[in-house]
């Protein structure tokens, strides 16, 4: 009985720990289950949940990827830049507007070609994903200062700006799309076979590798995945804030990882699930939003944040012991 209530425990620690942070707070703040802050929450976790589904599709396979804060700016500023002032070319004479829709896919392509370079660096160029992806965060980075000078894109428009601030159906935009990824997310990994493969390819890949499997393509699908669902937090970001701002998404990697350990993904690969992850980016949208509502110092909260990090990956490598 005992080891089916650790095992028990093991398979609902995010759950549980979640349900436990949100009784502590709110008995220790009557602002915390108010419904205008509960939907504030469900607002600040949506960009974590989008770019903490790509970073579980990575991490399932073994890899790890540090440039989605970047190319999360990267991708927004892209999509503002062509929304607002176009493309144009004076040697032709010409100038290309964009529309809302045009913009949203620029953006889009934008942070999928970043991915999929990082694919191809691990892949095809067998750089280490920690350093092909470190690389990438000061490639993007630059190339978001080079296309903005700088300075904020702002004054972005009604259309655009329902993106991150409008409501559908009662509830917050963001949220709606952020629900839909997370299908698809649980879809691709449970019920199809790009999904078990990526599992294998975490859970050995190189008996993987011999049973046929192109591992390759695995690879460059999960990284250009994440580096489309980052550039779909950077369009929620922009638009929310109205302003495409160079420093955009800087340490939302660390968060992203984050949430998929503590949701009980294993670092090491081939273990972990979406809804585990969703749990954790709950964790953290919880945690971040309860020390600011009992006004504890930022200082502190960067140590409580490390600290449940650390937590989670010695309960991680625990796990994996036994």
């Amino acid at each position: 009985m005992s080891e089916n209530i650790k095992k028990t425990l093991l398979r609902f620690q995010s759950l549980i720990a979640l349900l436990i942070m949100i009784i502590a707070l709110s008995i220790m703040s009557d602002k915390f289950m108010s419904m205008d802050n509960s939907w504030n929450v469900m607002r600040q976790i949506s960009v974590n949940v989008c770019i903490s589904m790509g970073m579980t599709l990575v991490i399932l396979t073994g890899g790890i990827d540090l440039s989605v804060g970047s190319v999360l700016a990267l991708s927004g500023a892209v999509a503002a830049g062509l929304l607002k002032n176009g493309i144009e070319i004076p040697a032709l004479n010409l100038f290309v507007g964009f529309t809302f829709l045009g913009a949203v896919i620029a953006g889009c392509a934008t942070g999928a070609l970043m991915g999929f370079i990082n694919g191809v660096s691990v892949t095809v160029f067998r750089v280490p994903p920690f350093v092909a992806t470190l690389a990438m965060l000061t490639i993007a980075r630059g190339l978001t200062m080079l296309w903005t000078g700088g300075f904020p894109i702002t004054g972005l428009g009604t259309a655009f700006n329902y993106l991150g601030t409008g409501w559908f159906l009662g509830a917050p935009l963001p949220v709606w799309i952020t629900v839909l990824i997370i299908a698809l997310a649980a879809v691709l990994t449970k019920k199809t076979r790009t999904g078990r493969y990526i599992y294998a390819v975490g859970g050995n890949e190189k008996a993987s590798r011999l049973s046929g499997l192109n591992v390759k393509k695995v690879k460059l699908f999960v990284y250009t995945m994440a580096g489309l669902l980052s550039a779909v937090g950077g369009l929620i970001v922009a638009s929310r804030l109205d302003s495409a701002q160079p420093n955009a998404g800087m340490g939302f990697e660390l968060d992203s990882i984050a949430a998929v350990v503590i949701g009980g993904t294993s670092l090491s690969g081939g273990r972990g699930s979406v809804i585990g992850t969703v749990q954790g980016a709950l964790i953290i949208g919880v945690l971040n939003n309860g020390l600011v509502l009992l006004n504890v110092s930022p200082f502190w909260q960067q140590v409580i944040k490390g600290l449940v990090i650390l937590t989670a990956v010695i309960i991680d490598k625990l796990s994996d012991k036994e």
